[in-house]
């Protein structure tokens, strides 16, 4: 029998989602996938509630949510992060090309679209 607990996970809503699919590769934890089209949190013991999917959702369609749901399974989802590093492809900053093994990344939004950028090069494109 499943606990339940009152604590944030993301929220998608089905109308502003276009499936891209770009929340899927941020959710370390593997709670969101694409189902018929559209990203779904499919898991909600998954779902931590951090939201770094939020910043690459090049719709606005993923918010963050406190409500009612399952507890945070942290052995299943540390089951599912090493699963996942298996095929691992880090992402690269847009500006540079540095890739998350050598430098942080954070997801931006810029001229349009959703993308990555590297701690290094975030100074440069905040003050230009």
């Amino acid at each position: 029998m499943s606990t339940t607990a009152t604590r944030q996970i993301v929220h998608i809503d089905e109308e502003l989602c276009n499936g891209c699919g770009a929340c899927v590769s941020p959710c370390a934890e593997g709670a969101i996938t694409i189902v018929d089209g559209k990203a779904r949190v499919v898991r909600e013991e998954l779902c931590d509630g951090a939201g770094f999917c939020l910043g690459v959702c090049p719709t606005g369609a993923l918010t963050v949510e406190e409500r009612e749901t399952v507890a945070f399974d942290h052995a299943a989802a540390e089951e599912q992060m090493a699963a996942k590093l298996k095929t691992y492809v880090p992402q690269e900053c847009f500006r540079c090309g540095t890739d998350e093994d050598h430098a942080p990344l954070v997801p931006v939004r810029t001229q349009g679209r959703s993308t990555w950028v590297c701690t290094h090069c975030l100074p440069a494109l905040i003050h230009g």
